[in-house]
């Protein structure tokens, strides 16, 4: 058993480098939604489950740590754990990691809702999805919390003065 219910592997790509020399801020976001689109396929919630259903998952909330630069060509690998699931939400959490050296470069953790395309409200999963979202939150969820889980932002002081 994997301690990750999903994987998904990409390299840094030219365009996605910065006026830094760095892959800019707004590619790791996106080599995590593509980590997204590989999970919801794993749930068996992705494009095929909107197709069929007419529900999908919108994401509601996230929150992004950045640790570590790359550079075009750098080999990259996103490991998802899945943290909860209730009857209209999925909260997990993805690691972006450096493919070939091993070190951990970012982490996101992110709460979808479930929606209702047909309106575009939030509604329950069917039961046989969240059954199957439970039993791969029990599968893969044993590990401990990966590090950030959680994480938030202290506000500085709004002056020096204060």
């Amino acid at each position: 058993m994997s301690q990750y219910i999903v994987e998904y592997t990409d390299t840094v790509r030219p365009e996605w480098i910065d006026s830094n020399g760095h892959m800019n801020l707004a590619y790791y976001v996106v080599v995590f939604d593509l980590g997204t689109d590989q999970l919801y396929n794993v749930l068996d919630i992705g494009n095929a489950y909107r197709e069929a259903t007419g529900n999908s998952c919108f994401t509601a909330e996230t929150h992004t740590l950045y640790e570590r630069e790359v550079q075009v060509g750098e080999p990259l690998r996103v490991a998802t754990t899945l943290l909860g699931v209730d009857a209209k939400r999925l909260h997990y959490f993805h690691e972006m990691f450096h493919a070939a050296d091993g070190h951990r470069v970012a982490a996101q953790e992110l709460l979808a809702l479930h929606i209702d395309m047909r309106v575009r409200r939030v509604a329950p999963f069917p039961p046989n999805r969240l059954a199957a979202i439970e039993a791969a939150l029990r599968e893969h969820g044993d590990r401990p919390l990966p590090r950030g889980v959680g994480r938030v932002i202290k506000p500085l002081r709004r002056s020096a003065a204060e």
